[in-house]
């Protein structure tokens, strides 16, 4: 008579807990990133160095504005350039805070210049947008296939740029400003600029 048979236990196998050591790893290194600090803060490859080489032309039915070019960055006076769409959300919340900044008198003291650059925008909506809430632009650039933009680094709208009398860019703003971001990082980055 025999016993009952037994069948031989396979070692278990540390194999079947790799999807979840994995999935643990990725969740803690998103968490890390997560709180890594200010997304305004993303770094630019371009800080330091020239403007690029552009010639945006002007927004049609906005009278009285010229369009942009690389030359205007030059012209030995701060120049704070702005990526906006009229279809951004995050646009027009900062509209108003751009609009505080063209109309401050210190800024306009120091010959600070304040440029829009429409991303991807149709002509009638950019033009409508800034007719609607006010257009706080000296000059505005139509960049209807975002390749100016992707030559200033953009990652997404709204983006500004502070921008020396050289052309040289000095400091790049990711997102859309308030008020505490305009006055305790924009304005004194112009200053910075400004050579204040």
């Amino acid at each position: 008579m025999t016993g009952p048979s037994v069948t031989p236990q396979e070692p278990r196998s540390t194999l079947r807990f790799l999807p979840l050591a994995l999935f643990a790893l990725l969740a803690g290194l998103f968490l890390i990133r997560l709180f890594a600090g200010d997304a305004s803060r993303i770094p630019s490859a371009l800080i330091g160095k020239p403007a690029p080489t552009f010639d945006l032309p002007a927004l049609e039915g906005l009278a009285d504005v010229p369009g942009l070019t690389t030359e205007d960055l030059r012209k030995g006076h701060v120049s704070v350039v702005n990526v906006f769409a009229s279809w951004c959300a995050p646009c027009r919340q900062e509209h108003p805070v751009l609009m505080s900044i063209a109309r401050d008198e210190a800024l306009k003291a120091k010959g600070v210049e304040i440029y829009g650059l429409s991303y991807k925008d149709e002509t009638a909506n950019a033009l409508a947008f800034l007719q609607g809430v006010g257009n706080p632009f000296q000059r505005v650039g139509v960049d209807p296939a975002g390749r100016t933009a992707i030559d200033f680094g953009v990652y997404g709208v709204p983006e500004t740029f502070v921008v020396k009398g050289d052309g040289t860019i000095a400091y790049k703003f990711v997102g859309p400003l308030t008020p505490s971001a305009a006055a305790t990082t924009l304005i004194p980055e112009i200053m910075k600029a400004a050579g204040n």
